[in-house]
């Protein structure tokens, strides 16, 4: 499992991400990079089906995609966030994508949310489903924002409940994780569970 920084220009071997809702920016971002991006991302909206994806396509990048409908709603069921990573994946191989090309993340709630709790054990079980193969007949990425859980909260849960989760997440063989890299606990947390993977040669 990888360790992505959090709001910085820095890349990791998975590449920069470019990150915006609206594909103008990310053409301009395109522009920018002298080694393709990781674009984020797509969802079953219809500009991002009609905008994004053909920049994806067209660069050749990866691409992230974001288990959220037509109406930018992220569903709290593992089923459904899987009949939305099969809808999507559908959609981005007949535009032309290629599977290792596309990660998947499920979206993880704030903790602000009345279904919170839920929802991050669906993200887990969903991503397990995801990476196990069970769903495609062949494991595919998994990338989840961990900061989501406490954007704006940071005053009333510790990093403590991140660093959980985390623990959560690369059981279920999360690949990448965008997170806070000035968090020294957590980056300490990430650092134990990569040790403990590599000794049983996950």
């Amino acid at each position: 499992m990888a360790f992505m920084v959090e709001a910085t220009q820095e890349a990791t071997s998975m590449g920069m991400i470019l990150d915006s809702p609206h594909a103008r920016i990310l053409a301009r971002g395109l522009e920018l990079c002298s080694k393709p991006p990781v674009l984020n991302g797509l969802t079953l909206e219809d500009h991002r089906i009609a905008e994004i994806l053909p920049l994806a396509v067209q660069h050749k990048t990866q691409l992230i995609v974001l288990l959220l409908d037509e109406n930018s709603v992220s569903p709290a069921g593992m089923e459904e966030k899987l009949a939305l990573a099969i809808q999507l994946r559908q959609i981005a191989l007949e535009a032309g994508m290629e599977p290792d090309d596309l990660i998947f993340d499920p979206l993880l709630p704030n903790l602000s949310w009345h279904d919170a709790h839920l929802r991050v054990s669906e993200a887990v079980k969903t991503v397990r489903m995801l990476a196990s193969g069970a769903i495609f007949q062949e494991p595919v990425r998994t990338i989840i924002g961990l900061s989501n859980l406490r954007s704006g909260l940071k005053k009333y849960y510790s990093s403590h409940l991140e660093q959980v989760c985390l623990a959560m997440f690369a059981g279920a063989e999360l690949e990448w994780v965008l997170a806070d890299a000035l968090d020294d606990e957590l980056v300490q947390t990430w650092r134990l569970i990569n040790q403990i993977s590599r000794s049983r040669g996950s």
